[in-house]
Order: C-alpha cells, then sequence, then structure tokens
C-alpha cells in the first residue's frame, strides 16, 4: 500500500474510547502490582497517617519536630519521585541502584496489629488460645476464616503497611533530645513484632555557624550512634550545603545503600515462610469453625499459601528466578487434586481460587517478560487458558455460557495490558515488528504460529472477538433468567446459580436485564477494536486496519455513532481496500454501514457515491430497495444541492468507458475513426441511468470530445448482439471566440446516453486532426444531472488494461485491432513551403550577422504564413527579425542564453510566390557557434484549421579574425626629469598637470589573420583600459607606424607589427607607488569587397612601470646621425649612452667599469662613480671605434650599486640588444 494511504487512515483519529481497555480493574487491588521494597520517611512535613486497622495498631511516634524549609520540601519532591519510578512495571536492570516505594510523613506512624484479638462473645477455652495475624485464616476475624487461602490483604500489608526501613529524618543540632528519640523508636519497632530496619539520616544545620559544625560533625554522629547503639550502616549524614542537585546527589548514595538493608529483609521474610513450609504441619486455628461446612485449610492449602508468599518476597527482592519457580510449584499446588479439585464449584472459595490462578499466571507472564522468554510467555498464557477450561468444564458451570466468554476477553484483554506496561522491547510501534523470534532456550523446538508473541493488536482483537460471542451468548439468556432475584421464586434463583457462571462479570438479571441497558457489549467491543485498529495502523498492517475498522464500525453504526463510524470507514473506502483484494461480501458490508451512517449525518454526498457504487452487479441485491439514483437523497435533510466528483481511482461504479482509435497512424487535415464504448455493469433491477453528457479528453494534440444528451427520437442506434447499441456521432469544431488562430478548442457532437442495465453503448465519430504530433486518450468524464443532486465521474483510460475491441454493427464480439488502441501518431502533412538561406561561409567576432531567409510556396494555393525564430548559443547576442516594410522585430532582452521571436507575421504568399526577411545577429566578443532555428506555421486558405509547420536548422560559427602577441621595450624620454630642489618650476604648474617622473616604452604589436579570406584592416590603435596605482599617473599612446589611407590588406596567416610609444607619466613627484598599465590593441577591419568598418580588441595585458627601483638604460648613435639630444656622431664612430634612473627619494652612488674587448676601441673612463640625488636623471657616454665589420661586439660594461654591491641589469634600448652574457652591437657591412 501507499504512503498516501496511510497518512489517509492516520488522519482520521477520532478515537471513540481515548485509553485502551484495561482487565486489571476487574482483580482486587495491589493483588497484581510491582512489588519493591517499601520504605517510610519520617519527620519531613507534619502530616500524620491514618490506618484502618480497628483500634490494635502499634504506634510509632516522635516527640520532635518535623523538618522544615527548602532542603525538606526538596527532599519530599525527591522521594516523591522515586515513588513514582518504584511504580512502574518495567523490569528492574542491573544498572539500576535502587528502586523504592516511599511514603514520606510526619513523626508518627501506625503498624498493623501483630496478633488479631478474640472475637467479643467467645466461650472460654480449655487452653489457652495461640493468636494468629490478623491477615491469616486462623484468625476468626480474618475474612478468609476458615478456609480462605490468601487474599490482596497480605500483599497490601507489605507493600503498604509494613515498611522494610523506617528512616527519620533529622537536623544535625545540639538537642540533647535527639538520642532519647532515636532510642524510643528503636524500641517501639522492636516491640511491634516486626522485623523492621531502622535508619537515621542527619541533615547539617544551615542556621548554625557551618565551619564550627563541620568541625564537630564527626565527633557528634559518633556520639550519636554509640549513644543509641545504632549499627554504623544505619547512620547516615547529609550536609546542609550546596544545592538541590547535591541533595539528590547525597541521597541517591543513601539510598542505594539502604536497599541493601531492604533486599536483607525481605530474604528474612522469604526464609521463614520456607521454614514453616519445611515443617509439614497444618496449624489449628485460634478458634474451631462452629458453622458452614466447618472446614480447615489442608496440609496442601498451607503449602499453597507459603510458595506464594515464597515467590512474592522474591519479587520484592528481584529474584526472577526464584520468584517463576515458587509461582509455577504454587500454581500446580493449586489446580492440583488436593485444593481446587476438593472445592464445590458454588461455593465462594472456587471464584477465589480461580482469581488466585489468575493472579499468579499474571505474575509470571511479567516475570517471563522480564527476563525476556517472550515464547514461553505466550505458552504460559495458552497454557493457563487451556487448564482453567478443562477445570470449568469438567467442574465448573462448562464454557458455553457468558460468563466464560467475558473471562476469555478478559484474559487477551490482560496480555496486552502487561506487554503495555512491561514494555516489550522489540515490539515498539516505531519497529514495525509483527512479532519477536523465540528465545534461545526454544530455538531447537519446533512452535506454533500462536506460540510466537505478537504485538497488542491481535491480544485486543482476540478479546473483541471474545467479546462479540459473549454477547451472543448473553442475549440467548431466557426471559426468566433475566429477571432480578427479588421477582422471581426461589427454585429460579437457586437454578440460576448453577446454569451460568458469573465469575468477574454481572449475573443474567444485570448483563442483559429485560428492563433497561445492561452491560454495553457494543461500548466493550469497539474499546477492544479501537486500541487494536491504533496498533495495526502504526505498524501499516493496512488491510488488518481496514478488516478491524469495518468490525468496530458495525458496532458504532449499532450504537447510531454515525460520526464515529463515517471516520472509521471513509478512509477504507476511498483507497479501496477490500475492492481491490476482490472481497466483494467486506465491500458491499462496507458500503452499507457507509450508506447507514451518511444518512444519518445527511451527507448527501456520500449516499450519492455509495447508491452508485451498489448499482454494481458485483453486490447482491437487497429486497425491498429501489435501486433508483434518482431517490437516493429522499428522505435527507440538505440545505443546497450536492455536487459530487467522483473517480475511479477512489469508487469503482456500475459504469465503465474505453476508447479506441480505429488506426494507429494518420496525418494532419485527414479524419480518424474512434470509438468510445459505455458499458452498464447495473443490476438488472435497477431504473436506467441518463447521462446528461461525457467529455473524453485527451493528450496532445486532439482537442476534448463533447457529446450531450438528446432523445432517442433526434439520434437513432442501430442494435447489436449481445446488449449492444451502436451509434454514429458526428462530431463539429467549435472555436473560441477571439482565437486568431482558428483552431478549434472543442469536438461537439450529440446521442442518446442513457445507459440501460447490463447493456452496452458504442458511440463511433470522425475526428478531425488538425495538428501533428502524438495523441492519447486519457480519461473520460460521465455527467449526471437531475433535480436533487449533480455528478461528474471521471474514468481514466489505463494503457496497462486490455485493449478495447473495435465494435462492427451485426457483430456479437468486438474485433481486437491491436495492443494499444488509446494512442494514435499523428504525422505532419508534408509542407510544401520551401526555405532558402543566404549566408556567408564564414563569420567573425565584433561583426554584425545578416542571413536573409526565403520562404516560396508551393502549394497549390496561397498559404498565410507565421513565424518563430530561435537563437541559442555560448554567447549571448541580440537578434533581429526584419521583414518587408521595415518591419522590425527584437528578442526579449532579459532572456538569457536562449533568445526567441514568436508570431512574425509574413502575412499571405500567393501561389509560386515568395516572401523574405533578413535576421541579424549582433556581434559577440568571443568565438561562439550560434544555432538558428525558423519554424514557418502556416495554413492554406481552403483549410485554416490544418497548421502546417516547416522548419529550418543552422548552425553559424563565429571565429576571432585576429590574434597577436606584444613586445614591451623600455626606451630613453628626451625630456629633463623635474628636479626636486627646483621649487619654482614646482610652484608654476598648472592644477591638474601631471608633475612626476617620466617614462617611455615602445609597445610592439605583430597581429596575425586566422580569417579564411583576405581582410583590409583600415586602422590600428591601442587604447588605455587602466592606469591605476599611487596617487595617479597618465599615459598617452603614439603611433610610430601609420596605416595607408585605402588600408592594408591581410591574407590568411598574414602577419603584419606595428609600433608605438607608450609614455607614462606620474600625477605627483612625490609619488613612490608603481603604476599598473592595462592597455588593448584595436583593429580596425572589413571584409575585402564590402561590408561595415568593424573593431577587435584584443587583450594586451598589463604593464607593472614607473616603479621605485633604479634601473639603467643604454642606446647607441652611428656616425652622422643626430642624437636625441641634439649632437651629432661622427663619422664610423658609435656613442653608447647610458642612461641612470632614481626614482628614490634616496642618495645612489654607483659604479661604473667599461673593460676593453678585441672588437673595439672605446674612448671614455674607464672607471668612474656616478651619483643620483633623490628623483634625479644621469647620462655618461662612451665613442666607441669598432674595428670589425657584418659581426657583433659586446662592450662589457658594468654599473654597480656601491652601497648594496649588487649589479645593475642594463636595458637595452634603440640600437642595441641584449643577451645573457651583456650588451651586443652589431656593426654592419658599409659601416
Amino acid at each position: 500500500m501507499s504512503s498516501t494511504k496511510v497518512c489517509r487512515l492516520a488522519q482520521c483519529r477520532r478515537a471513540v474510547i481515548q485509553d485502551s481497555p484495561s482487565a486489571m480493574d476487574g482483580y482486587p487491588q495491589d493483588s497484581l502490582e510491582h512489588n519493591v521494597p517499601f520504605i517510610v520517611a519520617s519527620g519531613l512535613n507534619s502530616t500524620e497517617w491514618h490506618q484502618q486497622v480497628e483500634n490494635q495498631g502499634i504506634l510509632i511516634k516522635s516527640d520532635l519536630p518535623p523538618l522544615d524549609g527548602d532542603k525538606a520540601i526538596a527532599l519530599q519532591e525527591y522521594l516523591g519521585q522515586v515513588d513514582d519510578r518504584g511504580k512502574s512495571w518495567t523490569c528492574v536492570s542491573r544498572e539500576e541502584p535502587f528502586r523504592f516505594r516511599v511514603k514520606t510523613g510526619g513523626r508518627s506512624f501506625l503498624l498493623p496489629p501483630r496478633r488479631a484479638q478474640l472475637p467479643d462473645g467467645t466461650e472460654p477455652l480449655d487452653t489457652t488460645p495461640i493468636l494468629h495475624s490478623p491477615f491469616s485464616p486462623l484468625s476468626p476475624s480474618s475474612a478468609l476464616y476458615p478456609d480462605g487461602l490468601i487474599d490482596s490483604q497480605w500483599i497490601r500489608k507489605h507493600q503498604h503497611q509494613v515498611p522494610s526501613i523506617y528512616a527519620c529524618f533529622y537536623l544535625l543540632a545540639d538537642d540533647e533530645r535527639l538520642k532519647a528519640d532515636i532510642s524510643n523508636i528503636k524500641s517501639s519497632l522492636a516491640r511491634s513484632g516486626y522485623k523492621t530496619r531502622f535508619a537515621v539520616i542527619l541533615l547539617g544545620d544551615l542556621d548554625g555557624d557551618s565551619t564550627r559544625l563541620s568541625e564537630r560533625v564527626q565527633d557528634r554522629l559518633e556520639s550519636i550512634r554509640r549513644g543509641t547503639a545504632l549499627d554504623p550502616k544505619s547512620i547516615f549524614y547529609i550536609a546542609g550545603e550546596g544545592s538541590d542537585a547535591k541533595l539528590n546527589e547525597a541521597m541517591d548514595n543513601v539510598l542505594a545503600a539502604l536497599y541493601k538493608m531492604a533486599i536483607e529483609y525481605y530474604r528474612d521474610l522469604g526464609r521463614h515462610a520456607r521454614k514453616k513450609r519445611s515443617r509439614g504441619l497444618a496449624p489449628k486455628p485460634t478458634v474451631p469453625p462452629t458453622s458452614g461446612t466447618s472446614r480447615t485449610l489442608s496440609l496442601p492449602d498451607w503449602n499453597f499459601r507459603y510458595d506464594f508468599k515464597t515467590a512474592v518476597l522474591a519479587e520484592f527482592r528481584q529474584e526472577l528466578d526464584a520468584a517463576i519457580r515458587s509461582f509455577e510449584q504454587a500454581y500446580e499446588v493449586l489446580l492440583g487434586q488436593d485444593v481446587l479439585d476438593v472445592m464445590p464449584s458454588w461455593s465462594p472459595r472456587w471464584n477465589e481460587a480461580r482469581l488466585l490462578s489468575d493472579i499468579i499466571s499474571m505474575r509470571s507472564l511479567r516475570i517471563h517478560f522480564w527476563m525476556g522468554h517472550t515464547s514461553m510467555a505466550a505458552r504460559r498464557w495458552q497454557t493457563h487458558r487451556e487448564r482453567i477450561g478443562d477445570f470449568v468444564e469438567r467442574r465448573g458451570r462448562g464454557t458455553n455460557n457468558y460468563g466464560w466468554q467475558a473471562w476469555e476477553a478478559r484474559w487477551a484483554t490482560a496480555m496486552a495490558n502487561l506487554m503495555e506496561r512491561v514494555g516489550i522491547a522489540g515490539l515498539e510501534p516505531e519497529t514495525t515488528t509483527l512479532f519477536l523470534q523465540p528465545e534461545k532456550a526454544l530455538l531447537g523446538e519446533r512452535l506454533k504460529p500462536w506460540e510466537l508473541l505478537h504485538h497488542t493488536g491481535y491480544w485486543y482483537k482476540l478479546a473483541a472477538q471474545h467479546l462479540v460471542a459473549r454477547r451472543t451468548l448473553a442475549h440467548a439468556i431466557s426471559d426468566d433468567d433475566r429477571r432480578p432475584p427479588d421477582s422471581s421464586p426461589a427454585s429460579q434463583v437457586a437454578s440460576k446459580a448453577y446454569t451460568f457462571d458469573t465469575y468477574l462479570c454481572p449475573d443474567p438479571h444485570e448483563e442483559y436485564p429485560l428492563v433497561g441497558g445492561g452491560v454495553n457489549h457494543g461500548k466493550l467491543i469497539i474499546d477492544s477494536l479501537g486500541a487494536a485498529r491504533e496498533q495495526f495502523l502504526a505498524r501499516n498492517q493496512l488491510l488488518s486496519v481496514a478488516e478491524v475498522s469495518l468490525d468496530c464500525a458495525r458496532e458504532m453504526v449499532a450504537l447510531e455513532l454515525w460520526d464515529n463510524a463515517l471516520d472509521m470507514l471513509q478512509p477504507i473506502w476511498v483507497d479501496g481496500f477490500f475492492r481491490h483484494e476482490g472481497w466483494h461480501e467486506a465491500s458491499e458490508e462496507l458500503c452499507w454501514l457507509m450508506r447507514q451512517a451518511a444518512a444519518g449525518t445527511d451527507r448527501g454526498e456520500l449516499v450519492v457515491a455509495i447508491d452508485w457504487e451498489l448499482l454494481d452487479t458485483r453486490f447482491a441485491p437487497r429486497a425491498n430497495w429501489h435501486y433508483d439514483v434518482s431517490k437516493s437523497l429522499d428522505g435527507l435533510r440538505l440545505d443546497t444541492k450536492p455536487v459530487v466528483s467522483l473517480t475511479d481511482k477512489s469508487s469503482r461504479l456500475f459504469l465503465s468507458a474505453g476508447f479506441a482509435f480505429g488506426q494507429k497512424q494518420s496525418k494532419a487535415g485527414e479524419e480518424c475513426t474512434a470509438q468510445l464504448v459505455l458499458v452498464s455493469r447495473a443490476l438488472l433491477q435497477s431504473t436506467p441511468v441518463t447521462l446528461c453528457r461525457v467529455r473524453v479528453e485527451f493528450q496532445g494534440v486532439i482537442k476534448p470530445i463533447v457529446i450531450e444528451h438528446v432523445a432517442a427520437a433526434d439520434a437513432g442506434a442501430s442494435e447489436g448482439g449481445d446488449g449492444q447499441e451502436l451509434a454514429v456521432v458526428a462530431l463539429k469544431e467549435e472555436v473560441a471566440a477571439g482565437s486568431g488562430d482558428d483552431l478549434p478548442v472543442v469536438l461537439q457532437g450529440q446521442c442518446d446516453l442513457t445507459m440501460r442495465p447490463g447493456r452496452r453503448r458504442i458511440l463511433e465519430m470522425n475526428v478531425a486532426l488538425r495538428e501533428d504530433g502524438d495523441a492519447q486518450a486519457s480519461r473520460a468524464i460521465l455527467s449526471y444531472k437531475s433535480k436533487a443532486y449533480d455528478v461528474d465521474y471521471v474514468i481514466h483510460f489505463d494503457e496497462t488494461a486490455p485493449a478495447t475491441g473495435w465494435y462492427v454493427a451485426g457483430a456479437t464480439r468486438a474485433c481486437q485491432l491491436r495492443s494499444k488502441t488509446l494512442s494514435l501518431q499523428v504525422e505532419p502533412r508534408r509542407p510544401k513551403m520551401q526555405m532558402r538561406v543566404d549566408k556567408l561561409e564564414q563569420y567573425y567576432t565584433d561583426e554584425r550577422i545578416d542571413v536573409e531567409v526565403e520562404l516560396a510556396n508551393d502549394e497549390d494555393e496561397s498559404a498565410t504564413v507565421q513565424v518563430d525564430v530561435h537563437l541559442s548559443g555560448e554567447q549571448r547576442a541580440m537578434v533581429r527579425v526584419v521583414v518587408a516594410e521595415g518591419n522590425e522585430h527584437c528578442a526579449d532582452e532579459e532572456e538569457e542564453a536562449e533568445r526567441r521571436i514568436c508570431g512574425i507575421r509574413l502575412g499571405s504568399i500567393g501561389k509560386g510566390c515568395s516572401s523574405s526577411f533578413v535576421l541579424s545577429i549582433d556581434g559577440v566578443a568571443a568565438p561562439t557557434k550560434h544555432t538558428v532555428q525558423v519554424r514557418a506555421t502556416y495554413h492554406v486558405d481552403s483549410d485554416a484549421a490544418t497548421t502546417i509547420v516547416q522548419k529550418l536548422s543552422m548552425q553559424l560559427d563565429v571565429v576571432a579574425p585576429f590574434e597577436a602577441n606584444y613586445d614591451m621595450a623600455p626606451r630613453i624620454h628626451a625630456e629633463a626629469w623635474p628636479s626636486l630642489f627646483d621649487a619654482a618650476s614646482i610652484e608654476g604648474a598648472q592644477a591638474g598637470a601631471a608633475m612626476g617622473i617620466t617614462q617611455l616604452w615602445c609597445l610592439t604589436c605583430n597581429y596575425v589573420s586566422f580569417a579564411s579570406e583576405h581582410l583590409r584592416v583600415v586602422d590600428t590603435q591601442v587604447e588605455v583600459v587602466r592606469c591605476s596605482g599611487g596617487q595617479g599617473a597618465r599615459c598617452d599612446i603614439g603611433k610610430l607606424d601609420e596605416v595607408a589611407d585605402e588600408g592594408l590588406v591581410v591574407g590568411p596567416r598574414g602577419m603584419v607589427s606595428t609600433r608605438f610609444d607608450v609614455v607614462a607619466r606620474k600625477m605627483s613627484l612625490g609619488d613612490r607607488q608603481a603604476v599598473v598599465l592595462q592597455l588593448q590593441f584595436v583593429v580596425q577591419w572589413r571584409r575585402e569587397e564590402k561590408g561595415d568598418v568593424n573593431a577587435s580588441r584584443l587583450a594586451v595585458g598589463e604593464y607593472m612601470v614607473l616603479g621605485s627601483e633604479p634601473r639603467v638604460l643604454a642606446s647607441l648613435g652611428h656616425g652622422g646621425e643626430a642624437l636625441r639630444d641634439g649632437r651629432t656622431a661622427a663619422d664610423g664612430v658609435m656613442e653608447l649612452r647610458v642612461a641612470i634612473e632614481n626614482p628614490s627619494t634616496h642618495l645612489l652612488t654607483f659604479g661604473l667599469t667599461m673593460e676593453p674587448g678585441q672588437g673595439f676601441a672605446f674612448s671614455g673612463a674607464k672607471h668612474t662613480t656616478v651619483h643620483l640625488l633623490p628623483l634625479s636623471r644621469r647620462f655618461v657616454y662612451w665613442r666607441l671605434v669598432p674595428l670589425v665589420r657584418g659581426a657583433a661586439v659586446r662592450p662589457r660594461l658594468v654599473v654597480r650599486d656601491k652601497y648594496f654591491e649588487k649589479v645593475l641589469r642594463i636595458q637595452a634600448t634603440e640600437g642595441l640588444t641584449t643577451d645573457k652574457e651583456g650588451l651586443v652591437v652589431w656593426v654592419r657591412d658599409d659601416f
């Protein structure tokens, strides 16, 4: 089942009974209580205990006032929590240090009397009478006298009246009465005859000096212990300081120590009980019985008492093995031939013995659960049921009466209650476990299924079954037995006593009286079924939930709990549990129950839905029912007219529908034959149902089909065999008002839609196909209207179901066309509209793309055309469509990667004519691929409803026309550097002028054409993208190589070089930070034949200029050439000029060394020193006379920073090159 069904069931949680039914209420109080050690905490408040033990109680009293204050309140709260834990039925684990039942109160406590007194009026005896406990069957004042076995009063005595430990709380103060009070209480406990242990718990005095008390506390405690002769293990001290958490921790330690003492107390009592049993003697009563049967307890009876006491005392000690052995031994003695077999069934002691057997069995089951013996517990439950049944059948009143069924229900409920209160590990609802595997001790045995412990839902369900049997047997009681005893003869009263088993259940006149309600059996059954349903639902056992809900709702309907019954049944009806499993009888009962509940609550919609479902032939007809859907709401009080919506997923009505296309494929513009088959599976005695409308909906290109009802006289039908009626329906296309595409929105027809019981109606129609694509019949909506209500029934067509056959008039059966008749493939009508494209072979970045698309009409008549354009690609580009007369259509700018232009109307194109439009795509900066799809939708004038589509797809590759590399070389700027010491020049500068140092660079751009054709370069430029850093700088670009006016033609793979001067100047002379220079190279070009000029921008990169480090620049002048400083070099002589720049604010000193070489001679200083002021530049000159021609010479010039002893790299400028060895001068042959 799906998770949706689970959620729907879980939402309907309107519980009739809030709590689970309990079987413990019928047993005496305290008889099934979990027994743990009982202690009394005295002196924590002023409350005094009053026990109903007549006036013979033993009073334990103290004259000291009780404790008060915050600590006393905290102790009471803590001990209250301990007492709450002691009430739990969970097992006491080894990790749990203690578990107690605690009573807190004042300074006095009343113990029950140790010995009972003789009753008044007793005649004098020859010997001194031996007095016994007031709870013993030997005492005449006991309710068990003279032949009662044992009752819950003995258990209550040890669990609530006689503590194992009497703990007194005192303040450790200088009170001389403390020792006397402790001694007095010890004496009182000793005189009582009980073996109750005594403990003293002393608290530090918060009102005194805590330092002084801490020094004296040990001596004070020792003095109290010796003065009262207390055992060192019985006196405890708790410091008065600290928080409540520390107080609780201290009390944990105290109770853990007291727990061992309490266990020893109960061990002594158990030892005493075993010692009595070993004597083998039956004690005599205080006074011999003189009335009734004068029967006293035999030795087996006393052995049972001792075994029962031993088992309970072992449970006090949490010794589970010993307890289960003693309980089983007591059980066998009780059901043996010497105890229960000798009791007369009419005696009240018979029921008391049965009660004891139940109590022992439940206590044994609980111990099995604690020990993890789940399968042994299930077997033990079944064993007790069988043995008690055998006893009742042999010695009692038999098992064929309501009393036995009442006990069976109670026994099953008791098992569920035990499991819930103990908490069985592994059967929690969240585990979804249905039953537990057997324990290791039983793994080798062949267990029966019911010997595996199942969750409580099964036990509650079993109890409900016995409650139903109890009700059946109770209703079979004769009228004479149902009369109360005061109105019946004595003989009949006596007869009833021997006929009916009234163990833990009412007498016949109370169970099912002639007058009055008696026992509400339906309420009891609902309680049990409701508890079982919750357990099944928590474990997703949905079919079990449905079954139990049906049983529960049956009882609710009998009690006229209409709303509760609907809450139970409606989720099952909607999800169709019984319907899907084919359980027709259960489904029918579900529907009739729901109809009763829905009619009782005036739920018109639900009544209509159920009445329509009950017409189906899978349900048996019910006598005296009209089976007319028009009368469904008769007798209901409704304010509005119901409108009911049903679907085959939630309801299964008597109507079904099928659809079939006559062929698998067809073409747009043609017609396809189809059949709609409507079948009525209504009961033959039902009245015909006339539908007002049938609507068939499709997925795909076919519009809905709507068939309206008309009388049979207006729409004829041909009769076929096997109850068939074949009708041909003419469909008309309806177009929505204001629609511009002339496509139909619905196909409409008319036919007689009267559905007669057991008949099949076939509606054959021709469906016009206007669009191409796939179509599939998805669902049919059957509509019914009457004066009382309206119904819409949705039937979904299932592809996996057997295909609907094709019916022919006169044939008895349908012929099978193919496996899938719901789908139809509509092929497009072959378009004759031709599309031609005029485009170039290659497109480039930064170039606008214009593509002309021509549409030529080769149809036989004029056509109205509409165009859609779809552009996609890696780069986003704006697209426009320009049609005739200058109309322009643009794509939406909000779209991201894809651009669409839809609904471009080209108007009517005549036969043999053409129309064109231009697709324009803006240039993109990076290479990409554009995918262009053009979709022309048109229709010819004679068939405006049939759409014809012609598609064109093309890919436009866009590549980069140029790629380049760059070289940024330094140059010596001719202008002098500004002086840091020339204040007049700085102050006289204009505002905004660049006053910092200047550097000259030469940028060489080598660009290569990657185009597949010749391109004409019109111009080249270098643009400054960013010039940032420090306090600002200015950058000027100068072109060294000009392009001719007609441009430069560059062929494929052709390379061209061009140079630019880059002058960078800082705005401030005091700016020391470097400047980042980012440039881009711009190539303006166009195609050689025609076209607009395009600008391609290539990133040059970033360069660091105007730094603060010194640099050395070298240039060379040849003979006869004018140098930058205005001088002229002599012929045959070269002038080497070295510029040393100091852009820092420090005084720098450099040493220059020129080494002689074999290939040249030089004139100038061989060793010299140059001092540079901050922000200054100095020039040093050498004249070189080369001794070779057509070869390279290497001037060995070294520039060294004398302070850092660092050799500076010499950067070559005009006329020089460098390699790893230094400067290189090339001497021409003609020099």
